[in-house]
């Protein structure tokens, strides 16, 4: 559901993305979450507890930068003669995707503390998360041009929300 917010957050942002853009932005979220619970299983049959002290911080940190950035371009004047943005640059979504995904490798420690058969679930949980990213990315197409400029501040919102729901969540705060 974190990849999906912030794939809303991102189709709305651009302006009138194609489908093949939510399923390259589906493909590169669903791809990030398959593998952080692979690295946190591996990780988990090492230094399971380790990862389980700092995960929650460093998604909360990277999503509020991220979300941060996201809140000062779109309190920006525009530039009339500024071409729209039609696409997100790779490194920014790997790097939300990643920031979205780090519960994901928390829950990998815990599965190799369980012996599960880590392939399939993380085969299941990057095929979900595709799905869920690339579907984010076309309502957001739609929510957009409602919205205007205050799509990327409510975006930012969004990814700041959900690193410190995050948080909150890993120190036993939230509900």
């Amino acid at each position: 559901m974190d990849a999906f917010a912030a794939s809303v957050g991102k189709g709305a942002i651009l302006h009138k993305p194609r489908f093949r853009e939510a399923f390259r932005t589906g493909l590169i979220f669903g791809c990030i979450e398959a593998i952080t619970p692979l690295i946190g299983w591996g990780i988990g049959l090492a230094a399971g507890q380790y990862v389980a002290e700092w995960d929650h911080w460093v998604a909360f940190t990277l999503l509020f930068i991220l979300g941060c950035r996201m809140i000062i371009e779109g309190s920006k004047q525009p530039e009339d003669d500024a071409p729209k943005l039609r696409r997100h640059s790779f490194w920014i979504l790997v790097t939300t995707a990643f920031a979205t995904s780090l519960d994901a490798m928390a829950v990998g420690v815990g599965l190799a503390l369980l012996q599960v058969d880590i392939i399939h679930t993380a085969m299941a949980i990057g095929l979900a998360t595709m799905i869920m990213a690339t579907l984010g990315m076309m309502l957001g197409r739609f929510i957009g041009p409602m919205l205007g400029k205050r799509a990327e501040i409510i975006g930012g919102i969004i990814l700041i929300g959900i690193g410190i729901n995050i948080l909150l969540e890993h120190l036993g705060w939230a509900a």
